[in-house]
């Protein structure tokens, strides 16, 4: 009888142990579960030809630069590239990180070397806070660098003209359901390293998807800039984006507005207008202080599957003789037919 007992009381203990062992091993499998890889990116290209213009390069001291419009990218005639953009983002229960490459001219003239859009790491310090240190975006302006993340192709002078990244540390506050707060402290805009001393500064305030924001550096790299961002659903198909910024640097700078009104005819087709207004400001006695551009850009944008046709009509009219037309001739304003297939995945 005691043999039996004590055979069942072994018995017992070694199924105890195995449940236990197999609970710590779910638990493991668990944490392992809670930290997420993943991988995404787009690749995009297109074609443009000047509408006013010769398509050929008329402009630079060898005659090899071609005319386009006074904002970044898609400033090439004929077949040409954009950028090629990869993403790998690693996710723990509260710290990540980020890597998004980019190769490519759209790229080249965003990040001004190594290839690096972002490269960050985040850390969510509680449910309401996170610290993000490292390179990251601009939170100025309505549009980005990536165009998946644009309506248009071709890029505002607003956007243009701000910030395209930063370096430094900022801080996230979800002060509510509507109200959001982010503060932080970087280098001189656009600069990887702070080779030129001192720092930035930069503020967002945040209201049910309109964002005011803020940036001043000390050192007259931007100066100050403040910056209106959001839009508004209209109805079910129709939205309405706006965006509209003042900088200053000792007397140099810019203002301007820009609306984007978007129509979503079907689920796969949408149409959508950029109407800009940018005036360029300055205390010297240049021509560009007498300079301002009125832009517009239709743009339509066709879905199948992860791939995107837009093509795009852009008219730009300057209050100076800037542009030359087809006889390479002044005059003030300068039209672009441009066809973009973007990939995303």
């Amino acid at each position: 009888m005691k043999k039996l007992f004590l055979s069942v009381m072994v018995l017992s203990s070694s199924y105890f142990f195995a449940q236990e062992a197999t609970e710590t091993e779910k638990a493991t499998e668990t944490e392992k579960k809670e930290k997420k890889f993943s991988f995404e990116g787009s690749v995009d290209a297109y074609y443009q030809s000047n509408l006013t213009s010769s398509d050929k390069a008329i402009f630079g001291a060898d005659g090899d630069a071609f005319q386009s419009f006074g904002t970044s990218f898609a400033d090439e005639t004929g077949f040409a590239l954009g950028m090629a953009n990869i993403i790998a983002k690693y996710e723990g229960e509260k710290t990540g990180v980020v890597a998004d490459l980019v190769f490519g001219p759209r790229g080249d003239a965003a990040i001004g070397g190594y290839n690096l859009n972002q490269l960050y790491a985040y850390w969510n310090v509680t449910e309401s806070t996170t610290l993000t240190l490292g390179r990251f975006n601009t939170y100025l302006g309505y549009e980005v660098i990536s165009p998946t993340g644009n309506f248009n192709y071709s890029t505002s002078y607003l956007f243009s003209s701000g910030p395209f990244s930063h370096v430094g540390l900022k801080a996230d506050f979800a002060l509510s359901d509507d109200f959001s707060l982010m503060l932080a402290v970087m280098n001189p805009t656009d600069v990887n390293n702070n080779y030129i001393g001192g720092y930035a500064f930069g503020a967002q305030l945040g209201y049910s998807g309109q964002f005011l924001n803020f940036y001043y550096d000390d050192n007259e790299v931007l100066g100050f800039e403040i910056d209106y961002t959001g839009g508004f659903d209209v109805s079910d198909s129709f939205y309405l984006g706006l965006n509209a910024a003042y900088a200053d640097n000792d007397g140099e700078g810019f203002m301007g507005a820009a609306i984007y009104p978007q129509f979503a005819a079907t689920d796969k087709f949408s149409i959508g207008l950029r109407g800009e207004y940018f005036d360029w400001l300055s205390d010297a006695d240049t021509s560009v202080d007498d300079q301002d551009v009125l832009a517009l850009t239709l743009t339509g944008s066709y879905t199948y599957e992860a791939l995107t046709i837009k093509p795009e009509l852009r008219l730009d009219s300057n209050s100076q003789e800037v542009y030359a037309d087809s006889d390479l001739e002044s005059t003030k304003s300068f039209a672009a037919f441009t066809m973009a297939a973007i990939y995303q995945f």
